[in-house]
């Protein structure tokens, strides 16, 4: 859609989601408690009706997509918790590993693509199928560059909504080490043949994605600072504490409890909280909210670590409790912000 009609009275909502693999289970579980709250409530909106524009990565991609295209949050938290086995269950040995992925990609496949297709009248729906406006990372390895599969909200964006959404999903999940990049092809509405080739997660440049979507949305809907409202949620994260001096900072330390990508993911994101921060309140925080933005999310710690592939299900119930006790404190403002 091209959304050239928001009116300025009206302020811009924005719902950020992080990537995080089967760490998606906490903002869902968040959300879940949001849609259940609001049913309750006798307000008949779906989630995506509260948001303008919904942008996720990795895991939040899929999130995103399966909520703008019109998906019950409870639904998709029902997957999450219900499929972690079938989708990282039969992981390769180490040996496998050296020279593969860690998980093959064909029953995360039929598992999106039967979610989302359910909602279509059994048809994979397209990207501009969605029912508000998406934007989700994805690098695309076959030119080198990042790049945003966007829908049709400027005149200029005429390839990214022909795109099928399952598609978008597969590619901005496609973790390295954990799937192989994505590749595929679709036709476009002339019927011609697109390539869409070695897609691999826009976690890799923007696993926290709102800081990106936030310039976006100046530009593209010429929307003032004043009027964004922006509901950021992460996947839980831990604080990457090593004060001990060693020799061995090899590989073998590094892969070890995930260390690299947890590394890399968690200071990506925490570097975008930085500077949202500074945009809102200034340096040290001393000046009056500039927008609206609340930041949610859990710190792990070593006895409570869940793997972005973890499949045991009282790690998977942990993630869906720390979605709820988010709720449980911070409803009061999700609600006056974005919900009423």
């Amino acid at each position: 859609m091209i959304n050239d009609l928001h009116s300025p009275k009206k302020p811009f909502r924005i719902l950020s989601i992080d990537g995080g693999g089967i760490r998606g289970i906490l903002p869902i579980s968040l959300l879940s408690e949001i849609e259940g709250h609001l049913i309750a409530d006798g307000k008949q909106k779906a989630i995506w009706e509260h948001f303008d524009l919904i942008t996720g990565t990795s895991t939040g991609g899929i999130i995103a997509l399966a909520l703008a295209l019109g998906i019950p949050a409870k639904e998709v938290l029902e997957m999450y918790v219900s499929k972690a086995k079938t989708i990282f269950g039969n992981k390769k040995s180490i040996l496998g590993r050296i020279f593969y992925s860690s998980h093959d990609r064909v029953d995360l496949e039929d598992i999106i693509r039967n979610l989302f297709s359910s909602y279509n009248k059994g048809k994979d729906p397209l990207v501009g199928d969605c029912k508000t406006d998406i934007a989700i990372p994805v690098y695309d390895l076959n030119r080198g560059q990042p790049k945003v599969i966007k829908s049709k909200y400027h005149p200029i964006f005429t390839r990214d909504y022909q795109i099928p959404a399952y598609m978008v999903a597969l590619a901005t999940a496609a973790a390295p080490t954990f799937f192989d990049p994505y590749s595929s092809c679709y036709a476009d509405v002339t019927n011609k043949k697109v390539d869409f080739l070695n897609n691999i997660d826009g976690g890799v440049f923007a696993n926290n994605p709102s800081l990106g979507c936030l310039i976006e949305v100046q530009q593209s809907f010429k929307v003032n600072l004043k009027d964004v409202k922006m509901l950021s949620i992460g996947t839980g994260h831990y604080r990457n504490l090593d004060n001990q001096q060693r020799s061995n900072y090899g590989l073998r330390y590094w892969i070890k409890k995930q260390r690299l990508t947890e590394v890399f993911l968690q200071a990506q994101a925490q570097e975008v909280e930085n500077l949202i921060s500074l945009l809102k309140n200034g340096i040290g925080r001393s000046e009056p909210d500039r927008f609206t933005y609340l930041r949610l999310d859990s710190e792990l710690d070593e006895k409570t670590r869940v793997d972005l592939d973890e499949i045991r299900p009282e790690k998977l119930n942990k993630l869906a409790s720390l979605g709820k006790g988010l709720w449980d404190k911070n409803s009061d403002s999700i609600l006056k912000d974005f919900f009423s």
